[in-house]
């Protein structure tokens, strides 16, 4: 998949979480957390359902306030205009605007960001992602749950942005289409990209995560590699060490 270059070198994170927490009626939800990905990384979140990913994720967008902390990305405040622009987002439910064919989507998206709309481009992301090419001139409701999950990814990562956020990318993919988006997210690393993602499939993080966090209600309870944890654990694959993991730290 060819991606516009908009992407440049940088000295700040990418993303930088400072002792952030966020409460909902008086209880806490996510406390002090910390995080700092650098720039070109690919950089995994894991977590039970209930354990603040959600929440944390709509605290980097803008979309819950922190009651205490900050939030910066390359070293602006998450508010500004200069950090917004850098930023694109896939949520873990995409639902486009059904009433739209899946290029004028593409066109729309590429739009917000200022950038050079492609057809010949579009179709060759779309073949890149096993989407077939007719369904672009097609209306999304027409579209499977993997069609318009997609067509989700390529709207979001044609941006040129220089950070994607991608919650569930992997959501309603076939085995083919998850190992074609790895390889797009790869493909986004070799040209600097940050990839933030958030994920049920620990294998597809243990392959392409360079590093992870682990959360675990509301609190990061380790930051590395896969590897890393794996050896804490005395496990062979990822689903096992965060189990073990977190059944550690619950029995503590």
């Amino acid at each position: 998949m060819k991606f516009t270059s908009k992407a440049k070198t940088v000295s700040n994170p990418a993303l930088l979480i400072e002792n952030v927490c966020v409460a909902y009626a008086g209880k806490s939800a996510i406390n002090d957390i910390c995080l700092t990905v650098q720039p070109g990384e690919i950089f995994g979140l894991m977590g039970l359902n209930g354990a603040g990913k959600t929440t944390l994720i709509k605290s980097i967008l803008g979309l819950r306030e922190q009651d205490h902390g900050q939030i910066s990305i390359f070293g602006q405040n998450k508010t500004s205009k200069q950090s917004k622009a850098q930023l694109s987002y896939l949520p873990e439910k995409f639902e486009p605007p059904w009433f739209l064919t899946g290029m004028e989507f593409l066109r729309f998206s590429l739009q917000l960001y200022n950038q050079k709309f492609d057809k010949g481009e579009m179709i060759a992301a779309a073949q890149a992602l096993a989407l077939d090419t007719d369904a672009l001139n097609r209306r999304m409701n027409t579209y499977s749950k993997g069609m318009r999950q997609k067509l989700g990814l390529m709207g979001t990562m044609l941006t040129g942005c220089s950070l994607f956020i991608l919650d569930e990318p992997m959501s309603g993919l076939d085995p083919l289409a998850r190992s074609l988006v790895k390889k797009m997210i790869n493909e986004m690393k070799d040209k600097e990209r940050t990839i933030f993602l958030s994920s049920h499939i620990l294998a597809d993080m243990d392959e392409i995560c360079d590093r992870v966090a682990l959360l675990h209600e509301g609190e990061i309870l380790y930051v590395g590699t896969t590897d890393g944890l794996k050896k804490q654990t005395h496990t062979d694959n990822l689903e096992q060490a965060f189990l073990e993991f977190i059944e550690h730290k619950d029995a503590a």
